[in-house]
């Protein structure tokens, strides 16, 4: 009997065997009418109790999978595999794509970490979330809440362009205010994360004759997205201030993320931010706020473009992802009235609307005080994890520059002459310390220049190891 139990680590040992039996009964590996290996034979199989697989055959059997035949043992029921012994061979494909596809999205820059990530003893990766702050019992409470009669009756019916009421009451009462921002319902759009958002305004806002500013180095989606629409990137640099937009000449739209800017974690000054508001509204640009990393400031400072915004030219991007979990995939858009319907009716077209089930839950949690008790706890773990950081690079990486940030979540590194970043992962890589290689950031001619710390994942206690490694590593290539 071919079960691939090791298949599906991390789930719970019933969990796993039932989703294997499954798995093998409709890829035709398991056939109708063929009997299970008996339970006490299958356990000492897989190593795991009896009673496991007792209870998992009797759970199949009332789903359908199996049936029972007393004193004989459990058979594959009738009509529930393929009714193929062998998987079918897949014919050939005869179309030429290459010539069909208009875009090839794969082929451009992108950030990748390895699927196995979790398995490195010193996971510097961005973006992940700690399993040790994740609440994860108050999440199921308000999960369990989100089932309740009241609520599944609202959230099961297609609400077509509607988003949840009560999670954009409290993004309006909760969160915006935080950040300065203070908006009315028809102002709030639900997204799946900023990205989102990112796509919905280049559809909407993006031609061939619009000159789109980005900051460079800088986050390769928005590039990525804006220009697929046709439209002209005009790099921004970036200095000790933030973007610099004023040698751009006219833009029509520029995307910056004033709060850290991604990936250098720079917080743009005050006097950066009004110089940009000025220019915009003498130029006509809208402007796109990636609020990139914005609640996990340490200093303090809430301020926003959209806060001083007096004439509607910015459009506001959050996500809840960043202090929940990135698998929860929920952001939001704030923005002028008539540019959230257009973008409500354009999101329609895609996908109607976040899941609503996901946003009720995430509704009560932020409705029962949760949300800003975790970022609470999550801002003072980032502040002392991002201290171990500061240190220990001061300490083992002295010859890094490092870009000078008070918060976020990651460090932002450049290699010293006679350092490839390329070389130094991957050979740190094999010492068990995991970053995240910094190309898809920068132009192709700083490539092997730059690497990133992510801090949220890793434990606080193995910082100081990692970087030491990582510093060893270095200098055995110099």
């Amino acid at each position: 009997m071919l079960i691939d139990f090791h298949k599906h680590r991390g789930d719970t040992i019933q969990s796993r065997l039932r989703r294997s039996v499954i798995e093998a009964i409709h890829s035709g590996q398991m056939t109708e009418g063929q009997r299970m290996l008996p339970s006490r034979q299958l356990a000492e199989q897989l190593g795991i109790a009896r009673n496991t697989v007792t209870a998992v055959y009797e759970e199949l059997v009332a789903r359908g999978y199996l049936y029972s035949v007393p004193r004989r043992g459990h058979f594959i029921a009738r009509g529930i595999g393929s009714g193929a012994s062998e998987a079918p061979v897949s014919p050939r494909p005869n179309v030429d794509w290459d010539t069909l596809l208009h875009q090839r999205p794969s082929t451009l820059r992108h950030i990748h970490k390895p699927s196995n990530w979790q398995d490195f003893p010193f996971p510097f990766v961005y973006g992940q979330v700690d399993p040790q702050l994740f609440p994860l019992n108050t999440w199921r409470a308000c999960s369990r809440d989100a089932l309740g009669r009241s609520a599944i009756d609202w959230w099961t019916a297609d609400r077509a362009v509607e988003d949840d009421p009560l999670l954009i009451e409290q993004i309006r009462t909760q969160i915006l205010p935080q950040r300065g921002i203070y908006a009315r319902d028809e102002e709030i759009l639900i997204t799946l994360g900023s990205q989102e958002g990112f796509f919905l305004l280049a559809r909407l806002l993006a031609r061939e004759t619009t000159r789109v500013g980005v900051e460079q180095p800088g986050y390769p989606d928005s590039r990525n997205i804006f220009a697929a629409e046709g439209a002209t990137m005009v790099d921004l640099p970036i200095d000790t201030e933030g973007a610099v937009m004023h040698g751009a000449g006219p833009l029509d739209i520029a995307i910056l993320t004033p709060a850290h800017h991604c990936p250098t974690m720079i917080s743009m000054t005050h006097a950066r931010r009004a110089a940009i508001m000025a220019q915009a509204e003498r130029d006509g640009t809208i402007l796109i706020e990636d609020d990139y990393e914005g609640e996990t400031s340490y200093s303090g400072d809430q301020s926003t473009l959209k806060s001083l915004d007096r004439s509607g030219r910015v459009a506001y991007l959050g996500t809840l992802s960043k202090v929940l979990a990135p698998g929860v995939r929920l952001g939001f858009m704030v923005a002028d009235a008539p540019l959230i319907e257009e973008a409500r009716w354009l999101r329609r077209m895609i996908h109607r609307s976040a899941p609503l089930n996901n946003q009720r839950t995430a509704a009560i949690f932020l409705a029962e005080g949760h949300y800003l008790a975790l970022l609470k706890q999550l801002r003072h773990a980032l502040s002392e994890r991002f201290e171990k950081v500061v240190e220990g690079c001061e300490r083992y990486l002295p010859d890094f520059p490092r870009a000078t940030n008070s918060g976020g979540s990651s460090v932002w590194l450049e290699c010293p002459p006679g350092i490839n970043a390329h070389q130094l992962l991957a050979a740190a890589a094999k010492r068990g310390v995991l970053a995240e290689d910094g190309d898809p950031f920068v132009p192709e001619d700083q490539a092997g220049r730059f690497l990133r710390l992510g801090i949220s994942y890793i434990e606080e206690r193995k910082v100081d190891q990692g970087l030491k490694i990582l510093g060893e590593t270095a200098n055995a290539l110099i």
